[in-house]
């Protein structure tokens, strides 16, 4: 517990010095105010046009933060010769990965607050923002994009040996999620029987992330209705009152699943080296 404790505040500092982290911060700070902007003319609360473009712009930007952040974090670890030195201590993989994963969720929630919180204070000073629970929840579904991608981004750091591998496999995992899963997903929906097509949708939905936090997004703004009647189970389940829990719980199992997977490629090439 100590040791996860010294190397997630080792990771937040290190964080802090990444220029990378405040031209991600700036970018995203400018994205949120220029769509309150666009919203002057009113005050936004459920799924709307807006709402709905800010989930689409969030869902562009963040999910790429935190795979450069959190992939290149690893591999400099072994470029730069530091993981050398701290495998030669007695620590735990599991303490390393762990803190890492800590330590980089605080970067990039403080990234993603003062983004939020920036903007809505601009944005109310001229005259426009979100209604309180929308805007809560645009957060929500910010923090969790967020989350599950830094643990994908730890998984690509095991494997990647240096920054350009990195940048490689996360911005194909990015493209692949964000951009290319629609179409993707209407093909392989398309060679299917009609029964097969709900069930498929369910297991293809919990593969992605992003898919699966936008979709608990737009059921919590009110907006279920625009999603067809193959997420129709879906929104049943969200707008249950054990909707969040269930959430909550599945995020859990789905994140600690891929830096667990993370810890072990990490442990064993360790007892390699």
């Amino acid at each position: 517990m100590i040791q996860t404790v010294h190397f997630a505040i080792r990771e937040v500092k290190l964080g802090f010095r990444n220029p990378w982290a405040y031209s991600f911060m700036g970018l995203f700070t400018l994205f949120m105010l220029c769509l309150l902007l666009i919203n002057a003319q009113g005050y936004v609360q459920g799924y709307s046009g807006i709402t709905g473009t800010t989930l689409n712009l969030i869902l562009y930007l963040l999910p790429l933060m935190s795979l450069l952040l959190g992939s290149f974090s690893l591999t400099a670890e072994r470029e730069d010769g530091s993981w050398e030195l701290l495998s030669t201590y007695p620590i735990s993989t599991w303490s390393f990965i762990i803190g890492k994963y800590i330590g980089l969720s605080v970067v990039l929630l403080v990234i993603v607050s003062i983004g939020f919180g920036a903007a809505s204070i601009l944005g109310l000073a001229a005259g426009s923002g979100f209604g309180l629970q929308t805007y809560l929840q645009l957060l929500t579904f910010s923090t969790s994009v967020a989350l599950f991608f830094l643990a994908i981004a730890l998984l690509v750091g095991t494997l990647a040996k240096n920054r350009w591998q990195a940048l490689t496999v996360g911005v194909s995992i990015w493209f692949f999620a964000i951009i290319g899963w629609p179409p993707l997903l209407i093909a392989t929906l398309g060679f299917l029987p009609y029964p097969m097509i709900k069930p498929a949708v369910t297991f293809l939905t919990f593969l992605n992330p992003a898919e699966l936090s936008r979709l608990f997004t737009v059921v919590k703004l009110g907006g279920g209705a625009i999603l067809g009647p193959e997420y129709y189970e879906w929104i049943k389940w969200i707008k249950q009152p054990a909707g969040s829990i269930g959430f909550i719980a599945m995020a859990a199992a789905w994140i600690g699943t891929v830096i667990t997977a993370a810890q072990l490629i990490w442990e064993r090439r360790r007892s390699r080296a």
